[in-house]
């Protein structure tokens, strides 16, 4: 007998199974603490896993999204959640200049294991500075892979297999 869950809870159990299974791995984002994630993605993970594996971030998608790649070089498996595609504009030095880039400026010396979760596109309630479409920008973007799960079941094992690698994934 098949269960019938939603996209957030399937990513909710993807974080949780990561989490459990590595102690590397850690959230960090706006609001994916204490209030659980804008869209309810990490509610319950501050309660289980503390505010070490769960970190609030401030309003600075630049600064964070520079402190997950620096976590990935130092050996963790950071998830960087930033709240919206739009907000990940803010942060695309870090992603396009800093995380895609270092494995071929190291010559293939540094690898830069972080992943960058990114909800996109047109939901209720965005308004117009919410909703945008960005996937494609990401995805011409050397160095980095880019996934969108199209189905529930995608965006359950997304998150493990991006984890495994040891190159920057954007999950939209």
């Amino acid at each position: 007998m098949s269960r019938r869950i939603s996209y957030r809870e399937a990513l909710r159990e993807a974080l949780q199974e990561a989490l459990r299974k590595d102690p590397r791995v850690f959230l960090m984002g706006e609001d994916v603490g204490r209030y659980g994630g804008t869209y309810a993605v990490s509610k319950g993970l501050l309660e289980e896993f503390g505010p070490e594996r769960i970190r609030d971030t401030p309003l600075s998608e630049l600064g964070f999204t520079g402190a997950g790649i620096g976590a990935a070089l130092g050996g963790m498996r950071p998830i960087v959640e930033v709240m919206t595609v739009n907000f990940s504009l803010l942060a695309l030095d870090q992603i396009v200049n800093t995380a895609a880039t270092l494995r071929h400026m190291s010559g293939g010396q540094l690898e830069v294991p972080v992943v960058i979760r990114i909800p996109t596109g047109a939901g209720r309630q965005l308004a117009a500075q919410h909703s945008h479409s960005l996937e494609n920008w990401y995805a011409h973007v050397p160095g980095l892979t880019v996934v969108a799960p199209a189905t529930i079941d995608d965006a359950r094992g997304v998150i493990a297999a991006a984890l495994a690698l040891e190159d920057p994934v954007v999950i939209f």
